[in-house]
């Protein structure tokens, strides 16, 4: 018995020395094709090892390889190298992207690569070694074929590997694990592989091989919707929106009629700006008064996906979610959408949009006209030499000067009006406008002279040249200009029957440890607290999701409305909730949104984010993990309050897709009739 098992075993053995000998090329493609998944997960999710996503990705790296005995073994290492350089862009895409979004890419945002010669410097200021170190990966590839074709390996093998033979094997190897993968997958797992939207929690769950040809499939589908899902998606929107309770008038509504209304967008400008100050200054005067004069919403969301600005255009203007795959502005841009502009036009309003940068800037030459603006003032509509560019165009002090009289313009030549103003100066990178402020960064602190044994009066500069440092300098730059904006308004004989609603558009899309050394600098080394320390701030997940808030200010120098528009308004508010907010302002109702008049929902209001994040008064949860936070302190939650929200979540990115998708508005009216 003893010498049968030692036979059996050198069998085995020998059968494994051999299949690694005449098989050197395609476990070298195995072994690095999964070392960069690996590492992508790691510098992305923060886990090297996760059985399941592992074992799936394992599973393409097997069938796809195995694929490749067809090829005569000559041939393969072309086969392999193409496929190596595949996995490589698609490591090297989402690790940069993943910096910018906390997200994953998708095939559909090939379509926003356009903008990215506006933003180059924000790429390369965020790409490090580890973004590109997944290149070494074919290289090391290479290597290995070039030693393998110095010993004659190849000839070797072509004399006996039994091609067809080692393609059934290793596809059924693949299957296998393939199989184990969706065997273990729950009735979750499966829902947010169709749906695609929650990207993090599919490559977490998946791999990023199988989630990447999954987006395919997915994409494909939506760009075929004439022949795949129509009858589904508006089977789903009529069921929603039969059951959707009516709407409800409150004490504002038809306050705004017959007025005037200009929504300026302020990019970057994020909440938490306005509680800083430094050695005595502010980092947002001016915005800080605003919201003293006026009705400061101090708990205001964005919802913003990787169309990130002109997200934000889409959904404050039509109550509904940016698109889950590519951005509306150039993928869905030509769809039917009620807007704000749109119910005021009918009213006979002179719509119009204004900003500094060119107009094919997220293909805006083309999505505003679709929004419903008559007049679009852009770059050419402006007169400034090289050195006014800030970042991407005129900066904001000279764009506002001239966009006054423009205004002003516009108020003489129609009875009234209605107007999107977009901000730029405050884009990344923030190096550029951060030159532009005059704020003082210096951390101020006492230390004990060794010799003299006396306090030391000491002072240094550590924030300045750190992304966070730049961001705050940026930010004040631009409220700099949001002031001159603000005294023009007030110097000028017009916009007395003007309400203005001043937002910001997204967070500054820096990290979690970016704005961690903000909070927890120490000024004596330059380096950040420890945990340890009792100087140290908790900043946690939660805690920096939490902080991407920002301002919503409503403000009016007109004199009927400036007792109504003022104080601080609490509720949690998402940016699809602007829409109906406003139209109900002005006595209008818009029916075909998944966001509800803020004054209606009050305390129940729900934000529903891109990737399936939810926040309320009550919590903060995390769609990817399935944890959560309590967000008031000691209150306790119904067993079936998360799963009864992140349904609602569910459901309104489902049918908010459905309308972009399938061009859905386009068959019903906008007075919902």
């Amino acid at each position: 018995m003893k010498e049968k098992v030692k036979k059996t075993y050198k069998t085995i053995r020998k059968s494994i020395v051999e299949y690694i000998i005449t098989n050197r090329l395609f476990i070298s493609y195995v072994i690095l094709a999964i070392i960069g998944t690996m590492f992508l997960r790691y510098f992305t999710l923060g886990t090297f090892f996760y059985f399941k996503s592992f074992i799936t990705d394992l599973a393409v790296i097997l069938i796809i390889g195995g694929l490749g005995y067809f090829v005569k073994p000559k041939n393969q290492f072309k086969y392999y190298f193409i496929w190596l350089i595949i996995f490589t862009i698609i490591n090297v895409v989402n690790s940069i992207y993943y910096k910018f979004y906390v997200n994953f890419t998708s095939v559909g945002y090939l379509s926003t690569l356009s903008q990215a010669e506006t933003v180059t410097g924000s790429i390369f200021e965020k790409v490090s070694f580890y973004d590109v170190m997944y290149i070494l990966v074919p290289v090391i590839f290479y290597v290995i074929h070039k030693k393998l074709l110095a010993s004659s390996y190849y000839y070797f093998v072509d004399k006996i590997e039994k091609g067809k033979k080692m393609v059934v094997t290793t596809l059924l190897v693949g299957i296998l694990c393939l199989g184990y993968s969706f065997g273990t997958a729950t009735g979750t797992d499966y829902s947010r592989l169709a749906k695609q939207w929650n990207r993090v929690y599919v490559v977490e769950r998946f791999g990023i091989l199988l989630y990447q040809i999954n987006d395919v499939v997915q994409v494909l589908r939506s760009q075929l919707s004439s022949l795949f899902g129509e009858e589904e998606a508006l089977e789903a929107f009529n069921a929603y929106f039969d059951q959707k309770e009516e709407h409800i008038d409150n004490e504002y509504t038809g306050i705004l009629e017959g007025k005037n209304i200009i929504l300026v967008h302020l990019e970057g400008m994020q909440t938490f700006l306005m509680d800083l100050e430094f050695n005595g200054q502010e980092v947002t005067p001016n915005l800080n008064k605003l919201a003293s004069e006026g009705m400061f919403f101090s708990n205001f969301y964005p919802q913003v996906s990787t169309g990130t600005s002109s997200d934000t255009e889409f959904t404050i203007l039509t109550g509904l979610m940016p698109a889950a795959s590519g951005a509306v502005f150039t993928s869905y841009y030509d769809r039917n959408y009620f807007t704000i502009p749109k119910y005021l036009n009918n009213l006979g309003y002179y719509t119009f949009s204004m900003h500094g940068n060119s107009d094919t800037m997220w293909g805006r030459n083309l999505a505003h006209p679709s929004l419903g603006y008559e007049g679009m003032y852009f770059e050419s509509s402006f007169t400034y030499k090289d050195e006014d560019v800030i970042n991407l165009g005129i900066n904001d002090q000279l764009f506002f000067k001239q966009a006054i009289p423009i205004m002003e313009n516009i108020e003489n030549t129609y009875e009234n009006y209605m107007g999107y103003v977009i901000t730029l100066s405050n884009h990344s990178p923030f190096s550029d406008a951060a030159t532009h402020s005059i704020l003082d960064l210096t951390t101020h602190y006492t230390k004990i002279d060794e010799n003299t044994m006396e306090e030391i009066e000491m002072s240094v500069d550590y924030l300045s040249d750190t992304s966070v440092g730049e961001y705050i300098k940026s930010a004040n730059y631009a409220d700099i200009a949001l002031g001159d904006f603000i005294n023009y308004i007030n110097e000028s004989d017009a916009f007395d029957n003007t309400v203005f609603v001043f937002f910001g558009d997204h967070d500054a899309k820096l990290n979690r440890s970016d704005i961690n050394y903000l909070y927890n600098l120490n000024p004596e080394t330059g380096k950040t607290y420890e945990e340890t320390d009792k100087e140290y701030v908790e900043y946690d997940y939660y805690d920096h999701e939490l902080n991407k808030k920002t301002p919503l200010i409503i403000w009016t120098k007109d004199k009927s409305l400036k007792n109504v528009f003022k104080g601080e308004i609490t509720y949690y508010t998402g940016m699809y909730n602007v829409a109906p907010t406003i139209l109900n302002m002005y006595g209008l109702y818009n029916k075909y949104t998944v966001g509800d008049d803020i004054f209606n929902s009050k305390d129940d209001n729900i934000i529903v984010f891109p990737n399936g994040n939810i926040l309320t008064e009550k919590v903060y949860y995390n769609n990817s993990t399935g944890e959560y936070k309590v967000l008031e302190d000691g209150a306790s939650l119904d067993e079936d309050y998360i799963s009864d929200i992140s349904l609602i979540g569910e459901n309104r990115l489902e049918i908010s897709n459905y309308i972009i998708v399938y061009n859905l508005l386009n068959q019903v009216s906008m007075t919902g009739e």
